[in-house]
């Protein structure tokens, strides 16, 4: 089109310069761009026929441009159960990388993305980048839901140093590599009799990674994974290499733990493991009233627990897990559903739906066969015909639940594979962290939490999908983690809310981002003050609004030792080559720190 209009532009001009030539024997007193037109053999075309062809001009060029735009815009607006038509952009530099979050959430292009093989080669690199004063963020797996490891200005990444150094069997610690994958150190030490006490929904964290936004799995007599870390060593700008301990450097040890990769790359890590064992995970439903009833007991009784709520329904799947030891051997139980039957009502939902939007909204569905799809997968696939409409959302999770009452029952295995819990798909998910008494006492806030945040999702018909999962921890002794405390007893829960991205249609991953940020917005204005609630490291998103941003600042600051652990920074990393803009964002330093 705009070839279109220069070709138009320039007969316009060669046109003009014709209109304007004078004859040859131009009349002094009459303006030589008149002279043709008024002396011209040809008689002008009636008024009415000029008008005609003005107005069919104008029409002409209105409906070329809006061809032009419709053909232009990569999202008709028939696209909704479309894949996405993505931008035509020039190719990118070979040097150029995209790395992006597991969730598709956040991405960014560098140029710059190191990943060195011996601590040597940290070493040197970290020190050129600091006399350069080049960034060169740390960053793990990229499993983060909001991507707190990247930056485009630069990264490094240890996946090439994941050894396991030296195995201590008396003393059952093991030095480590900070950049093995959980899964490559649980494999590596199982020889050993030796396994991690603790681990979070996923195994394939960085061990790095996994301790700097203050991870965890659940039990409420069990700590975050950072208070496993024994010693640690720590790959600054300024100092060099050092190494940190309780022992050698409490403050700072405690400070760096949960570091947030703004104070030094960790680089190599000590983690105090326990004996290799069996649990044994015991799967059934119960309501809200009946664990109001057995909630103390069973977090003490129980060494890993959690619930898993259903949104729109008064249904919570329980989940515990203790030693085989406690139970003198595998227990007797024969469930009344296999599988296959637990999946038969979601897999007829599906083919139901499937009919349905297929009529409606003219939408042809891939090939799959359905009955090799995991739950998780068809969950996805079932909000993937209409996420964001309630009454839609609400069948899929009446599915889940009638899957969840017939799946009750008994699993045995070892910790690692009985502890891993299939998260599902892409995915925005917000989990906040807030004080529940002790073990002895618990406070029940942490039921007053959900029973509150089921009512806000009925009362502003949230389309929130399954499950709301809760789980607990003991306390931290890391000074920057969600669950620090002085108090030895202290115990805290964690709450997860959800929505996923199950599928690539842009449009419609944006519909589902901004419910989503309407939805964490409700949780955060009505629930996190009341209950002093504070977000997953992981999982906090950085308001672009100044105010918000500011009001977060300033809450951050009750909660966290900020100008403490800025002061450590402005030491350790004064040219900030290791923060990147959510870093700077949430903990701005200031003139007096």
């Amino acid at each position: 089109m705009l070839r279109l209009l220069q070709i138009r532009r320039s007969r316009l001009s060669s046109l003009t310069k014709t209109l304007i030539r004078p004859t040859q024997d131009p009349s002094p007193t009459t303006p030589s761009l008149l002279r043709p037109l008024c002396t011209t053999t040809s008689s002008p075309p009636p008024s009415s026929e000029a008008e005609l062809r003005k107005y069919v001009g104008y029409a002409a060029l209105l409906i070329g441009c809006a061809a032009a735009t419709y053909y232009s815009f990569p999202f008709p607006t028939d696209a909704k159960h479309k894949k996405a038509q993505l931008f035509r952009y020039a190719p990118l530099p070979e040097d150029l990388h995209t790395i992006s979050n597991w969730s598709g959430t956040h991405e960014v292009q560098t140029r710059t993305f190191l990943q060195p093989e011996t601590e040597e080669e940290l070493e040197a690199l970290v020190k050129e980048a600091h006399e350069e004063r080049r960034k060169i963020r740390p960053v793990g797996s990229g499993l983060s839901p909001n991507g707190i490891g990247l930056h485009r200005a630069g990264m490094v990444n240890l996946a090439l140093m994941d050894k396991v150094i030296e195995v201590d069997k008396e003393k059952k610690r093991v030095r480590v590599q900070a950049g093995v994958r959980v899964s490559q150190l649980v494999d590596g030490i199982k020889e050993h009799g030796l396994t991690l006490q603790n681990f979070a929904s996923i195994r394939e964290q960085q061990i790095g990674g996994i301790i700097q936004v203050g991870a965890h799995g659940t039990g409420a007599s069990l700590p975050p994974i950072d208070e496993q870390i024994v010693s640690m060593k720590l790959v600054t700008p300024a100092k060099g290499t050092i190494e940190i301990s309780k022992e050698n450097d409490p403050e700072l040890f405690y400070l760096a733990r949960c570091g947030l990769g703004g104070l030094g790359v960790v680089s190599e890590v000590t983690i105090q493991c326990i004996d290799r064992h069996e649990l044994v995970e015991h799967t059934f439903v119960s309501n809200l009233k009946e664990i109001r009833k057995n909630h103390k007991k069973w977090l003490a009784e129980n060494k890993h627990i959690k619930y898993l709520y259903i949104p729109y329904t008064d249904m919570v799947v329980v989940v515990k897990c203790n030693p085989l030891s406690k139970w003198k051997g595998p227990p007797k139980f024969k469930p009344k559903y296999d599988e296959e039957e637990a999946l038969l009502e979601v897999r007829d939902l599906y083919r139901e739906l499937l009919k349905k939007y297929r009529v409606e909204e003219n939408n042809e569905n891939d090939a799959t066969d359905i009955n090799e799809l995991s739950f998780t997968e068809l969950r996805d696939k079932l909000l993937a015909l209409d996420p964001l409409n309630k009454d839609h959302v609400i069948k899929v999770n009446q599915a889940e639940a009638e899957y969840w009452r017939k799946s009750e029952g008994y699993r045995v295995g070892w910790s690692d594979e009985i502890l891993g819990f299939d998260c599902g798909g892409q995915q925005w998910v917000s989990e906040t962290c807030f004080p529940a008494g002790t073990l002895e006492k618990p406070s029940m806030r942490d039921l007053d939490y959900i029973e509150e945040l089921k009512q806000l999702i009925e009362k502003e018909c949230i389309p929130a999908p399954a499950p709301i999962e809760q789980r607990w921890t003991a306390r931290s002794k890391s000074l920057m983690s969600p669950a620090s405390s002085s108090a030895e007893n202290d115990i805290f829960s964690w709450v997860g809310i959800i929505m996923y991205l199950p599928t690539m249609d842009a449009r419609q991953r944006k519909e589902i981002t901004d419910e989503y940020f309407h939805y964490r917005h409700l949780t955060q204005t009505r629930l996190w003050g009341e209950y002093s609630a504070y977000e997953h490291w992981a999982k906090i998103e950085v308001p672009k609004d100044k105010d918000e941003l500011a009001a977060l600042q300033a809450r951050l600051r009750k909660r966290f030792p900020v100008d403490l652990y800025n002061k450590a920074r402005s030491e350790l990393d004064p040219n900030r080559i290791l923060s990147n803009n959510t870093i700077e964002k949430l903990f701005p330093l200031t003139e007096n720190v």
